[in-house]
């Protein structure tokens, strides 16, 4: 892997450069005026698939202030995700309404309730051994409980794109209107 360091909004690659693009919770990071010019970004860029994957919506943002809350009440440094977070509301799932030549599949992960347990836990060093030693021991329990707990409301969505009339021609639009 050969690292770049570049804006989400001017990437200095190739149009079509990579089969698949993933922006996994990066979007919600990106201001609110810059957000449809990343998605169109990483529509360039990609021939055939683009996964984004995002805290989304107002409950989310919502969920996450009072988390906020929970830390600064607690008298503890909140994570700079965190802080970051409160910047702009989060992105909504509208925003991929306009997306042109790109079949958009969404699909809801992490229930916001569920979210928001566990990040309380997690200011727990006793709940983070506990839960790092249960991943090891029986990861199967783990995931079947955390698939029963994923419900809506959703904390983040998963947006998948799928290029359009895709062939190695490249024979589809890429706009984001």
């Amino acid at each position: 892997m050969t690292p770049l360091v570049a804006s989400a909004a001017q990437l200095p690659l190739e149009d079509k450069q990579f089969d698949v693009v993933l922006a996994s919770d990066v979007l919600e990071h990106v201001p609110p005026d810059l957000r449809t010019t990343v998605i169109a970004e990483a529509l360039r860029v990609a021939r055939k698939l683009v996964i984004f994957g995002f805290p989304c919506g107002k409950l989310a943002w919502e969920s996450d202030r009072a988390l906020l809350q929970t830390y600064l009440a607690a008298d503890r440094t909140p994570p700079p995700w965190l802080t970051e977070h409160m910047e702009a509301q989060f992105p909504e799932a509208h925003i991929f309404a306009k997306v042109e030549g790109w079949e958009v599949q969404q699909q809801g992960n992490e229930s916001i309730a569920f979210h928001s347990w566990l990040m309380r836990r997690e200011m727990s060093g006793i709940f983070i051994r506990a839960s790092t030693i249960g991943m090891r021991i029986v990861p199967s329990l783990l995931e079947t409980l955390l698939r029963k707990v994923d419900t809506a409301p959703f904390y983040r969505q998963i947006f998948v794109l799928h290029k359009l009339g895709n062939n190695e021609n490249g024979v589809g639009q890429d706009r984001l209107s």
